[in-house]
């Protein structure tokens, strides 16, 4: 009795039952999981790319690369996250496209904002940063709390949205987590010390530890590279992480969604540890121009997990929009790579 009633609120805290995978089920993962984007981020002095500009009267940092014909893109991390955590997408997109990705207020080198985090005054602050740097219309791409400030932005502000990418979004089902235990546990872990212990660069570059630390988040930790983990592992531990861990928990915009009038793309890992598939399934439902992409045998980062093909994805869609190639979905793009030698199943790729 009481083992089931711990079940049930572990259910409502983390509504995904899909469980962590193994380390010896990396063995047969898809053969490009874990594998470094083209072009490789490394090669990129970011330094130069590093900007900062007053928003909200606070100073946030950001980096900006790439021009292009096509609207500007603005990537938005998730929670307890940083810029960094698009590493593998940055250079890809800055081929074509004015590409900008900040760290939010309260996260990597940013300040913490003057006004409550909530997931309102996010959009707000990402709003005020196309005004100032003049992009006009642009591209939202959002993971995990990203998206969601991403799908708050097309509705409160559907002229700054010409389309949008929700990558494992939240917005659907975490807001109806139980908020006490949630917050308890992130107190918990904080208080442990366990973000600067996996901050240092000796646990990362140890696969068993790195798997430790990653698999509540992505399918096979072992696969990714330990220098990118330690970038993204730098976002850990910010004073911004418990306030929007609340506001995650306590903003329901559900019943608003119909009103996004924009092209979505739901780009999700079939095996998503944190926020189910059953929530693309709901998005897709709510949003009336939207589709949805699985990736198979992928977590909560597929931006990190399936660079290639999550970039692939998304360069497909970011071209709709500019009539450089009509209405691509992802049967295509799996006959593509089949004709080049990868079939569907290593490429990991399904249209739903």
């Amino acid at each position: 009795m009481a083992k089931g009633l711990i079940s049930s609120g572990l259910e409502r805290v983390y509504p995904s039952k899909v469980p962590p995978a193994t380390p010896r089920a990396a063995r047969h993962a898809p053969g490009d999981y874990g594998v470094t984007a083209d072009p490789d981020w490394r090669a990129t002095d970011w330094s130069e790319h590093l900007r900062t500009i007053r928003l909200a009267g606070r100073s946030v940092t950001y980096v900006e690369m790439g021009s292009g014909e096509g609207p500007p893109v603005v990537l938005v991390h998730g929670l307890g996250a940083n810029w960094q955590n698009w590493l593998e997408t940055l250079p890809a997109l800055a081929r074509e496209r004015r590409t900008i990705a900040l760290d939010l207020p309260g996260f990597g080198e940013s300040e913490m904002p003057a006004d409550r985090i909530s997931i309102s005054n996010y959009a707000r602050i990402v709003e005020e940063l196309c005004e100032k740097l003049g992009l006009g219309p642009v591209a939202l791409v959002g993971n995990s709390m990203g998206g969601f400030i991403v799908a708050e932005m097309a509705i409160s502000y559907p002229e700054r949205a010409e389309r949008i990418v929700l990558a494992a979004a939240a917005g659907i089902s975490v807001t109806s987590a139980y908020r006490r235990p949630t917050v308890t546990a992130a107190r918990a872990t904080t208080a442990a010390g366990f973000f600067k212990i996996t901050q240092r660069r000796d646990f990362v570059v140890r696969p068993r530890l790195r798997h430790l630390a990653l698999a509540p988040v992505v399918r096979h930790p072992t696969l990714i590279a330990p220098d990118l983990v330690h970038e993204v592992m730098k976002a850990l531990g910010k004073p911004g992480y418990l306030d929007a861990l609340d506001a995650v928990l306590l903003y329901d915009f559900r019943d608003r969604l119909e009103e996004i009038s924009c092209p979505a793309l739901l780009l999700w890992g079939e095996k998503d540890m944190l926020v189910p598939v059953a929530d693309a399934d709901e998005f897709e439902r709510r949003i009336p121009d939207a589709r949805k992409v699985l990736l198979e045998d992928t977590g909560h980062a597929p931006q990190l997990e399936r660079a290639t093909e999550f970039n692939r994805e998304l360069l497909a869609f970011l071209a709709e929009g500019t009539g450089q190639g009509g209405r691509i979905d992802a049967r295509s793009l799996s006959a593509e790579a089949s004709s080049n030698g990868a079939g569907p199943e290593r490429s990991g790729v399904r249209a739903a």
